[in-house]
């Protein structure tokens, strides 16, 4: 017994254990079945009440979901976290759900299963105060509309009865840098009659639906656009697109068509400049301020613009740009009606002042203008100096857009051949308007003007003569030309500069004939220089005879020149000696009388001392003895021996005979000049 008495008392512990641990693990379910429900912080209870037994509730009205008043069914009212009690499981049905959380960067859409029908046509409810639907039974009270709400919840939790209303976190709606967003609105006022785009309302940018119905927003496609950022709008109510914006790069402009405003007045082909409205960035303002739908005359220049392309294309295309040595003449099909300025001299156009329709009596200068070639043609009219060639068949540089004939005429005597002809043409800058006024183009002036007048004028000189003058007179012909040319272009306000005749192509038969002939004259101009070029050669050689003898002549002449100068110079030496002579002649007989003279006295002198001497000698000694003295002092001097080797004695005793004639043979020699040294 007490064995069996332990075993009932473990048990009982044992089992009192297991109850309290499912107690613990089953808690909810236990309290549940008590009518106790407990709620956690993060979560709401959703209830269904599963009968009613009696009451003016029992039944929920037809066409009703949720419940208001304790009808059996969804009901209208959540639990909030915490602890509930009443709610016995065999009656209610209570489910924890989690708060409806929206992240950042999401919306919430909401859509409400219960609640009054929409009105026909709409697609989405009115808005209803319901704390961002989270008070169900408000919503149901105060008039809510089942089906797409128009009111989105922004990001963050929210206790939502998930019976009445179902939540779905979409993107928020981002337009990117570069783009903008065109919106369409699938609900709002219907458009009026004719027109394709909504006005616009105050709606912040598409995301206070509310705002949008209240302010008489529109369906259809919506005049104004989102600029880059993000937003929170309903995409039920709400299709929105990006697209690029408009970027008019430099140089260029941009044309543009809108598709609402005015109509056009009839014959206009574009709308008239309309001021205020952003470059059609305001289209509300555009069709306020009296827009025209279509082409419009004003252009949009280099930048970036936010234009719906819902409401306007644009067209991007180049500047017109008149080049240098050109003007640019305006032709405006836009404008009201033109008041001609031209006066009476002028009566082959009118010219109208700018903005007027017709022809710019003031021609632009040289640059880029922003000019719409769909309202506007830009005509450029060269002011330099232009060639039309009728040879080629072009114009210069191609400033002028016409197809040249070859020019084609006949002679007097029958024969056809074609011209080259250059025609030079000038338009002051002045009459380029003038000449656009009454041609329309520069081609139309050169075919229906200078082709003429130049191909009839050579036709006409052609007739004149034959056609050998013709080619002989080219340049009589050429000078005519220019002045008959001259005088008809300018009643067309085209200034003709010169007229020049290039090449002129005869027939080929008659150039046979010309050729043979010319070969002809050029073989008899060959003889004749041949033969020329004998006598020439003839006078080369003796030309080069003569020259190569010109050095002979010329040192013989240099020789003659030499001598002549020699002899010159000879006559001239001989009269300067003559005279150098005589003069020294002259002074030597002076120097010689004068020294004669002194010589004289000094001899004189001399002589008269020596005499007086050889006087007093002679006196001393007889004059046979001086004699004798004197010639042995003579012969002493004279180197002459006075005693010779050999005596020899004469008969006398005094050698006589050989003395005498020794003496005899030194006075000889002395009086001769002879050195008596030098006899053997």
């Amino acid at each position: 017994m007490e064995i069996f008495e332990g075993l009932s008392s473990h048990v009982g512990v044992i089992c009192t254990i297991i109850v309290l641990l499912l107690a613990a693990v089953f808690w909810k379910s236990v309290l549940s079945l008590f009518g106790v429900i407990m709620v956690p912080d993060d979560s709401l209870g959703t209830v269904t009440k599963k009968f009613v037994l009696f009451g003016a509730h029992s039944r929920m009205p037809d066409g009703q979901i949720i419940a208001l008043n304790g009808e059996a069914g969804f009901q209208a009212d959540t639990l909030p976290p915490g602890l509930h009690i009443g709610l016995w499981p065999w009656q209610y049905a209570v489910e924890l759900v989690k708060f409806q959380t929206i992240p950042q960067g999401k919306v919430g859409v909401v859509t409400a299963c219960d609640g009054k029908p929409l009105q026909k046509g709409r697609v989405i409810a009115d808005d209803c105060e319901c704390n961002l639907y989270q008070d169900a039974r408000e919503f149901l009270q105060n008039g809510g509309q089942r089906g797409a709400q128009m009111r989105l919840i922004p990001p963050g939790t929210y206790r939502i009865n998930p019976l009445l209303f179902t939540v779905k976190t979409v993107d928020a709606f981002e337009v990117p840098s570069g783009k903008l967003g065109v919106v369409e609105a699938r609900d709002g006022a219907p458009l009026g009659t004719g027109k394709v785009i909504a006005r616009g309302v105050e709606c912040g940018a598409y995301q206070d639906a509310k705002a949008f119905f209240e302010r008489g927003g529109q369906r259809g496609p919506q005049s104004k656009v989102i600029p880059p950022g993000v937003y929170y709008i309903n995409p039920i109510l709400f299709d929105v697109q990006c697209v690029p914006v408009v970027d008019i790069p430099d140089n260029k402009v941009g044309i543009v068509t809108t598709r609402e405003g005015k109509s056009l007045g009839q014959g206009e082909i574009a709308g008239e400049q309309i001021a205020n409205h952003s470059m059609y960035q305001d289209v509300d303002a555009f069709l306020a301020n009296g827009g025209f739908k279509g082409l419009q005359e004003q252009v949009l220049l280099s930048g970036r613009y936010f234009i719906n392309p819902r409401f306007a294309t644009v067209e991007i295309v180049e500047m017109s740009m008149v080049p240098i040595a050109n003007v640019g003449v305006i032709i405006a099909y836009v404008g009201k009606e033109g008041k001609d300025v031209t006066g009476d001299s002028f009566r082959h156009g009118n010219l109208v002042s700018a903005g007027e329709k017709g022809v710019c009596v003031t021609p632009l200068d040289p640059g880029k203008y922003p000019i719409n070639p769909y309202t506007h043609k830009l005509v450029t009219v060269p002011t330099a100096n232009v060639v039309l060639n009728w040879a080629t068949g072009k114009t210069e540089a191609h400033k002028l857009d016409a197809n040249l004939s070859t020019i084609t005429v006949r002679s007097a005597d029958g024969f056809k051949f074609n011209l080259d002809v250059s025609q030079i043409i000038h338009i002051p800058s002045k009459d380029a308007p003038k000449v656009i006024a009454r041609f329309g183009d520069m081609g139309a002036l050169v075919t229906q003007v200078l082709e003429p007048t130049i191909g009839n004028y050579f036709r006409n000189a052609a007739q004149g003569s034959d056609i050998i003058d013709f080619l002989k007179n080219r340049t009589k012909r050429q000078d005519e030309a220019r002045v008959a040319i001259s005088a008809a272009l300018v009643e067309y306000n085209v200034g003709a500069v010169d007229t020049l005749i290039g090449d002129i192509v005869p027939p080929e038969d008659l150039m046979r004939t010309l050729t043979d002939r010319k070969i002809a004259e050029q073989e008899r101009v060959t003889y004749e220089t041949q033969r020329e070029a004998q006598g020439v050669r003839q006078a080369l050689e003796q030309a080069t005879a003569l020259a190569n003898t010109q050095a002979h002549v010329v040192d013989a002449e240099r020789r003659v020149q030499v001598a002549a100068f020699d002899a010159q110079a000879a006559v001239k030496s001989a009269e300067g000696n003559a005279k150098s002579k005589t003069i020294n002649a002259e002074a030597d007989a002076t120097v010689l009388r004068t020294v004669g003279e002194a010589e004289g006295a000094k001899i004189l002198a001399v002589g008269g001392s020596e005499a007086s001497v050889i006087q007093q000698k002679v006196n001393a000694m007889d004059a046979g003895n001086y004699a004798v003295v004197q010639v042995a002092d003579a012969l002493a001097k004279g180197g002459i021996k006075i005693v010779p080797d050999i005596v020899a004695g004469g008969s006398d005793g005094n050698g006589g005979g050989l003395i005498s004639v020794l003496l005899g043979n030194l006075l000889r020699d002395q009086m001769e000049g002879r050195n008596p040294r030098n006899v053997n």
